[in-house]
Order: C-alpha cells, then structure tokens, then sequence
C-alpha cells in the first residue's frame, strides 16, 4: 500500500480532480522525511513536472490542508508540511535554536484539554499544536559552550 493512497481516496470522496499536479505534490510530501518546505516541495516536483509552478504547489497544499491530508507547522518563520498521519493526529515540538521539528504524542495533551474543559469550560483546537523551546540537542550544546539558548 503506497504511503499517500488514504489522501488520494479522500481527494476523490471530496470530489477533487486527481490531476498530476496534484499527485505530484502529493508524491513528493510522501516520499519526503517529513515537515517539507514549500520550496523543498516545489524543487521536487519540478524535477518531476518541469512545467510545475509555485503558485501551483501553494494552491495545492493550501487544498490539502483544507482536506486534512496534510499538516501544517510553522518552523521558525516557514511552514512545513507533512502528510497527515491516518492513524491518528500528532503535534510537534519546534526547537527554535536549531529549527528542529520532533512528533509529540497527542496523549501528553490529553490532560491539558480535560483542564482546560472543566476548569474553563473551553474546548481547544489542538489538531495541528506545536510547541516551541530547545530541543536536548541544543541544550547540551549550548552547555558545553557556556552560552544561554533558552
């Protein structure tokens, strides 16, 4: 089963054109490592549509991330983008010193929406969350050069 197949069926529910610039875009987000770029997706895609412009691969994120099939983060002052994760959503944490973005479990806010409801009666959107510090990476390395990352 490829990576991508539960976004292209989500695409054509939705009543969406499978055209190939879409399913380039979405073949690059697949095989990527995760949290692309803009830039990092259009430079892709071109190699593989040379016809392939940037407003195309905006257009077409903009859509999937309105159809759920991929997820936004903002890393530093750049989105990312990912594949949704079919199995269930997940947040990130951003290390702002190196730009890093690392999965984070939903169930660790999981006791933050429960507090968050009774005490305040407020349901909050975490389905794209990310949280921002430094990464252990960072801290070690800012330790051992005796500076102040965060």
């Amino acid at each position: 089963m490829i990576k991508h197949e539960k976004a292209i069926e989500t695409l054509r529910l939705k009543g969406h054109r499978l055209t190939p610039q879409r399913l380039i875009v979405l073949s690059t987000i697949a095989s990527g490592d995760g949290h692309m770029g803009v830039d990092e997706v259009f430079q892709a895609a071109k190699k593989a549509y040379p016809y392939m412009d940037i407003a195309t691969v905006y257009r077409t994120l903009h859509l999937f991330k309105e159809l759920g099939v991929v997820t936004e983060v903002a890393i530093g002052d750049r989105l990312h983008f990912e594949l949704t994760d079919p199995e269930g959503h997940h947040h990130h944490m951003v290390c702002r010193a190196c730009n890093g973005a690392f999965n984070l479990s939903p169930h660790y806010l999981a006791e933050f929406r429960e507090t968050l409801n009774k005490e305040f009666g407020f349901e909050p959107d975490l389905e794209h969350f990310a949280v921002s510090g430094v990464c252990a990476k960072c801290q070690e390395a800012d330790r051992k050069s005796g500076g102040n990352q965060g």
